[in-house]
Formats: structure tokens, C-alpha cells, sequence
């Protein structure tokens, strides 16, 4: 009888390609979040593979646990300016988002400034 060749795979194709479709998936949310306009160009993400491996007490047979998982940079922070304003004796608070120019001036480029985005706030608690 005839010894079978077998061809030497790596650990990552084992489990069907299971291994190696988690290791690409994470490696794909690591290059969206590299090309995301909201995100710094230059912090390291990580990708981190982690086999773990279990043999029997007999030595036949090693259960391996396999998993990918990725650190990816966070969106850079949204930064406005508000300012604080009330209307006297009405006890609303008033916050108004800053604009770059005076509501309704128009810029360089031809285009006018939006009014700002108001909130109203009660000042007081409501019983």
C-alpha cells in the first residue's frame, strides 16, 4: 500500500478558509476606516490574529480557537461654538450655534450665511 502525499497548508487556510475569511474581513474594516475622511490619516490601527490551541491529553488531536480582531482609529471630533443668550423674564435659555458670517451676508463665493441653529431651553424645572 502506497503512503498518501499530503501538500503542507498554512494554519490560516485551515477550517475550511474559516481562519483566513476572519483575518480578511477585519483587514477590511482596517482599510475603511484608513480611508475614512473622519478619521486621522496617520494613526496605527492594529489587526491582531490569535490562535488558541487546546491538545487532548492523549496528544491525537489539538482543538484550535481562532480569532481576528482589529483596533481601529475613532472619527475625529465635531467641534461647533455656541453661545448663550436668554430672553428676560420668559425663563427660556436660549443657545445659538456661531456662524462664520452675519445671518443672511453674502460670502466671496456668492453664497448667503444660513441663520444659526437655535435651541430653546427651559431654565427652570417644570413641576
Amino acid at each position: 500500500m502506497k503512503e498518501q502525499q499530503y501538500e503542507s497548508k498554512s494554519i490560516m487556510e485551515m477550517a475550511r478558509g474559516a481562519i483566513l475569511e476572519r483575518v480578511d474581513f477585519e483587514m477590511e474594516r482596517v482599510l475603511k476606516n484608513i480611508l475614512d475622511a473622519n478619521t486621522s490619516p496617520t494613526a496605527k490601527r492594529k489587526l491582531t490574529v490569535s490562535l488558541e490551541l487546546l491538545p487532548s491529553a492523549d496528544r491525537k488531536t489539538i482543538i484550535v480557537k481562532a480569532t481576528a480582531k482589529s483596533v481601529l482609529t475613532p472619527t475625529e471630533p465635531v467641534v461647533t461654538s455656541l453661545a448663550l443668550g436668554g430672553i428676560p423674564g420668559t425663563g427660556e435659555a436660549t443657545v445659538y450655534e456661531m456662524t462664520p458670517q452675519v445671518p443672511g451676508q453674502y460670502s466671496l463665493d456668492g453664497t448667503v450665511q444660513e441663520p444659526p441653529k437655535v435651541l430653546k431651553l427651559p431654565m427652570q424645572a417644570q413641576a
